[in-house]
């Protein structure tokens, strides 16, 4: 039996700034009729007539028939008054984020509308059972978040709070689908499942920056081109806002009891203090404007190729950066699998060249007893990429490290120098997000299955990050957290319960989500 709201159903918007009015539209071409209220009537009309330049756009482009969009305009009316909304089947909330406005508007919504009407709010950030706390009926509000600008971001979370009724979660689940998004389901906890499981994405970056590790724009362009994520950390910060950005970290972090997973960034702090807020202001990481200049990545220079590139055996994400070697025609030998070395990609010359594991490589040189150790960051696929990052150890000598830089450039890689930190650019970024989303999962949050299309379809991840995990290797992540616990000492990499049993188990985050399901 079908839980979607019928298109007869007319749809409530409360608040008509640019989220409201995104979701408005979505509702109107799905055929509801929209009333749309705001507590300023001018602004009711600006988000209607935007709306209806939206829609004519589309049909300019070819990608809405003409009629569909006037028809969907026409369902749009503006109410003076919450009053108005009485006969309101689903009525969403998208104001500011402040809990008493929220429950003030909720409060004056039960005393109009009808037992069954749907409340939602579009809230990113506050609890839905806290919203619901004073209602009369709590069990019909629950979270529906769509992401900005809502008539393009295909992800709604559906989230529910302490007392939202299951049927009522259901109908908004399937309701959302029926409007053509992607829902996906979550409990009610800070920053539900993106806010949460992204912040790693920019605190690493933040913290690399910090280390001095390398530039913003050679941290960016590792992040694009070796990661495969559409934007790197900072130039996706000076987008956002930094205001914005560092505002939603300083809410989570504080809504988990200061949990270090999520401490704000000093170096954030100062660009609001500055007023360098990114694209906005015209100057944050970067500087924007007519006469600006983007500043490029640090990449090495050319080197000669090496004499000699001997392969260990290895499997999984290794192996595929071995057979980048191997088409360039650079490999000498194979060695034979007596000769294995967990992590050591091949020897190039005089140097061993490492994946990253969390240690640095300096580290690894001691306990290798091997001076001349090189790491390479992680890569989404070594077979594609165009860049690579290397970190060379203190011991390494400069004509074993021009080997390694030459035998990638051979093999078509640019190679973006960094220092020598631990877990790298790309390997400690991903290891951090699949750690939390682990724990997301681990918690009762939400699935792993939601978890991956959540990230996927709310922030456009290259993959969910417990995919990627399935596909390099759970293991692999749990060693390179384990490492980065022990180097820093800090709480704040330490490995979430689920994934060190799925690494101890060898099974894998989907493989593990079929069993369940099934159970």
């Amino acid at each position: 039996m079908s839980n979607v709201l019928k298109t007869s159903t007319i749809v409530g918007i409360v608040g008509a700034g640019a989220m409201g009015a995104g979701i408005a539209q979505v509702a109107a071409l799905a055929g509801h009729r929209v009333a749309l209220f705001d507590l300023d009537a001018a602004t009711v009309a600006k988000a209607i007539k935007g709306i209806g330049a939206n829609l004519a756009r589309l049909v300019d482009k070819g990608r809405l028939d003409a009629t569909a969009a006037a028809q969907a305009n026409g369902r749009l009316f503006a109410v003076g008054q919450l009053a108005a909304m009485r006969d309101a089947g689903l009525v969403i909330e998208a104001v500011a984020e402040r809990l008493e406005v929220k429950r003030k508007i909720f409060a004056e919504l039960e005393e109009h509308v009808d037992d069954a009407c749907i409340l939602a709010t579009n809230t990113s950030s506050i609890s839905v059972t806290a919203i619901g706390a004073t209602l009369k009926i709590p069990s019909r509000l629950v979270g529906m978040h769509f992401f900005n600008p809502a008539p393009v971001m295909a992800l709604v979370e559906v989230v529910s709070g302490l007392a939202t009724s299951p049927d009522v979660a259901t109908c908004v689940y399937e309701t959302a689908a029926a409007w053509g998004k992607t829902p996906v389901y979550a409990r009610s906890t800070p920053g539900f499942i993106v806010n949460r499981v992204a912040r790693p994405f920019y605190a690493e970056g933040l913290r690399l920056l910090n280390e001095q590790a390398a530039s913003a724009a050679s941290i960016d362009e590792v992040i694009r081109e070796a990661g495969g994520f559409r934007m790197g950390p900072f130039e996706l910060m000076d987008l956002i806002g930094h205001d914005v950005n560092f505002a939603v970290t300083e809410s989570v972090f504080r809504a988990y009891f200061n949990d270090p997973r999520f401490t704000p960034s000093l170096i954030q702090q100062e660009l609001v203090n500055a007023g360098f807020l990114g694209r906005k202001s015209g100057r944050g990481f970067y500087e924007y404007g007519p006469n600006a200049t983007r500043p490029s990545p640090r990449l090495a220079p050319p080197a000669d190729s090496p004499r000699v590139v001997n392969l260990f055996p290895q499997s999984g994400v290794i192996a595929r950066l071995q057979q980048r070697l191997l088409d360039a025609g650079l490999v000498t030998a194979t060695m034979p699998e007596t000769e294995r070395v967990d992590g050591v990609v091949a020897q190039i010359d005089d140097a061993l060249l490492r994946l990253t594991d969390g240690r640095t490589a300096t580290q690894c040189a001691h306990d290798m007893d091997h001076d001349n150790v090189v790491l390479v960051d992680l890569a989404l696929d070594y077979a594609g990429c165009s860049t690579v990052a290397l970190a060379r150890a203190r011991q390494c000598s400069d004509s074993a490290y021009a080997a390694v830089v030459g035998a990638m450039q051979a093999a078509g890689y640019s190679v973006v120098p960094m220092a020598d930190v631990a877990g790298m650019i790309v390997m400690r970024t991903v290891a951090m997000l699949v750690n939390e989303a682990a724990d997301a999962v681990n918690q009762g949050v939400c699935t792993a299955a939601d978890l991956d299309l959540a990230m996927e379809k709310g922030v456009n991840y290259p993959l969910g990050p417990l995919q990627w995990a399935d596909n390099a290797g759970v293991a692999l992540f749990s060693t390179v957290l384990s490492n980065l616990c022990t180097h820093y000492g800090e709480d704040r990499y330490r490995v979430s319960p689920l994934l060190a049993a799925l690494s101890w188990s060898r099974a894998s985050w989907h493989a593990r989500a079929a069993i369940d399901s099934a159970a």
